[in-house]
């Protein structure tokens, strides 16, 4: 028997371009043609007007922390095997807030504002500090 693991998201038609970047070390956000705003997560329209002209585009991997939290406890498969492990919400440098993981810098040692570079773990953007 099998246990489902809740850290991999099922691909469709649309988010499948995300998904194979990241499998390759590339983020992609979408931007809008029409009032040059980019957004994360991916949508088939801009969220700012509404615009349905959106167009990939690979995001420079450099991000500010904003907030965070350590998880102590989480029982859903994998999660349980990382703990503690810090949950983040990222501005990209391309305007987007993301959330993700902090890696590679426990929760005491975060700051808001520090500087965080993209990196990947089992095909997923997570997020550790530098510039």
């Amino acid at each position: 028997m099998s246990t489902a693991r809740f850290d991999i998201p099922e691909a469709d038609g649309f988010t499948r371009p995300y998904w194979e970047a990241a499998a390759t070390g590339l983020l992609l956000i979408r931007r809008c043609r029409d009032c040059g705003r980019a957004h994360h997560y991916p949508r088939e329209f801009c969220p700012h007007c509404w615009s349905e002209e959106v167009a990939w585009e690979e995001a420079s991997g450099r991000a500010t922390l904003y907030t965070w939290s350590t998880v102590h406890r989480n029982d859903l498969p994998p999660f349980g095997d990382r703990t503690p492990y810090v949950a983040a919400v990222v501005d990209l440098a391309e305007g987007p807030r993301m959330m993700t993981e902090l890696v590679e810098c426990a929760g005491d040692d975060a700051v808001a504002g520090m500087a965080l570079r993209l990196t990947f773990r089992e095909g997923k953007p997570v997020f550790k500090p530098g510039g």
